[in-house]
């Protein structure tokens, strides 16, 4: 199989699997949106945390498809069928305790945080009814990496439909006709990721033979492999959270803006939609070759999967540009979000394609189990750099949201060139 076909069949699917959650994404913008900019703006910051509860599963299913994915083309179905055993016993336990932890913190966190009064009581049902769901969203995501690293994406692909069209359809029912109201976007995100976790445990269990056996040092290398990545992501989202808080500084319109980044953050994750499918699909493809002892066309798959990405990012930035001002304006009816919207995507598409190089290749060498070195330099870019620069451009010199933008861009240029660099210098290859 050549280098682009390689890439293009195992990206296809998961850039279907991202733009399934994308839409989901995108329809509790808009129904948030057309209860109020309140509620909008409460999205935004509610699902930031969110996010940070389920990192460990997203650092467990990273270790889980560097570990499986070498397993599954070495032909070893002893270890592998414990390596996928030891890994969903492991993601139910964490599961449970971040839900919990969700269910009795989420609410005492978001009292102590320093944004609007009037947001904080819309925040506090949201982050509660998300919490409950946290065990099935552990199942989900685990599965699903477990699937992709087996040659079974396609039916990852199918749950991720079903689950998208439940999402929705429930979305609108308990939102517009129920007196959930707007609590009805959360519980229609826990219902469907249930619903999800299910069907895929279902396909999962197939890939046990003979006794289920739990590994101890299986898990330990997948949490060695996983804890950079969860680092990472609990760092990205905690400096989301502290944007938000930045610009809650702002003299005059805080509300507006905090809702136009919610809403501008939803359509630039349309782009993130082939950058997480190739990543996730680099991370595969480069832990199946290394289990063939294939250094060299792991690298340079990784490479041609980063170039096909990186053109299809480049075609995707055109059309939002162009049409930015229709997209947004199908989100917010308020004139106020529309222009900081606008004004926010016209910025941030600038650096889409070096975040896209940078990202993906950061898959291959997550796939090798190099998260150490993504970790460093994600976090150098991202708290270094984007953070101090946002808060000394607003805090002290007084400028505008414009200047946050910024900051999220130079921050990108900085990662690209790091990954970039750690990538060419193939010392992952030797490690691995």
């Amino acid at each position: 199989m050549s280098y682009v076909s390689r890439s293009w069949s195992g990206s296809w699917p998961l850039t279907l699997i991202m733009f399934f959650e994308f839409l989901i994404g995108l329809t509790d913008v808009y129904i948030a949106g057309k209860v109020s900019k309140e509620i909008q703006a409460t999205y935004g910051f509610a699902i930031q945390l969110y996010f940070i509860f389920i990192v460990i599963a997203n650092a467990l299913t990273v270790g889980t498809v560097s570990i499986i994915s070498r397993l599954y083309t070495s032909g070893n179905k002893t270890e592998l069928s414990k390596a996928v055993f030891s890994s969903l016993l492991t993601a139910v336990g964490a599961g449970i305790v971040l839900a919990v932890a969700g269910v009795f913190l989420g609410p005492e966190i978001i009292r102590l945080l320093n944004i609007p009064e009037e947001l904080k009581r819309f925040a506090i049902p949201f982050i509660e009814i998300y919490a409950l769901g946290l065990l099935f969203h552990y199942l989900l995501i685990n599965c699903n990496g477990i699937l992709r690293s087996c040659g079974m994406v396609k039916r990852s692909l199918k749950t991720m439909a079903l689950v998208c069209a439940i999402n929705i359809a429930l979305n609108f029912f308990l939102v517009f006709h129920t007196s959930l109201s707007f609590r009805g976007i959360a519980v229609a995100t826990a219902s469907s990721v249930f619903i999800g976790s299910m069907i895929n445990l279902v396909y999962v269990r197939r890939l046990m033979f003979g006794e289920k056996n739990f590994s101890m040092s299986i898990v330990q290398k997948m949490v060695g492999i996983g804890w950079p990545i969860g680092l990472l992501q609990v760092l990205w989202q905690l400096s989301s959270m502290v944007l938000f808080l930045i610009l809650s500084v702002l003299p005059e319109n805080k509300v507006e803006i905090l809702a136009a980044l919610t809403t501008g953050l939803r359509i630039e994750s349309a782009i993130y939609l082939p950058v997480f499918g190739f990543n996730m699909a680099n991370a595969v493809i480069v832990g199946n070759l290394m289990g063939e002892k294939k250094q060299e066309d792991a690298f340079r798959s990784g490479i041609m999967t980063a170039a096909i990405g990186v053109f299809i990012v480049t075609m995707m930035v055109i059309v939002v540009i162009l049409n930015a001002r229709w997209i947004i304006s199908f989100l917010s009816g308020n004139a106020i979000v529309i222009r900081e919207s606008i004004k926010y995507l016209y910025i941030s598409m600038i650096s889409e394609p070096f975040m896209a190089w940078g990202m993906i290749l950061g898959g291959g060498l997550n796939g090798a189990g190099d998260t150490r070195s993504v970790l460093m330099r994600v976090a150098l870019s991202i708290w270094l750099v984007r953070i101090p620069l946002s808060f000394v451009l607003v805090v002290f010199f007084g400028f505008g949201p414009a200047s946050v933008w910024w900051s999220m861009n130079i921050s990108q240029f900085l990662q690209a060139f790091l990954i970039f660099k750690r990538y060419l210098n193939r010392g992952w290859l030797a490690k691995s």
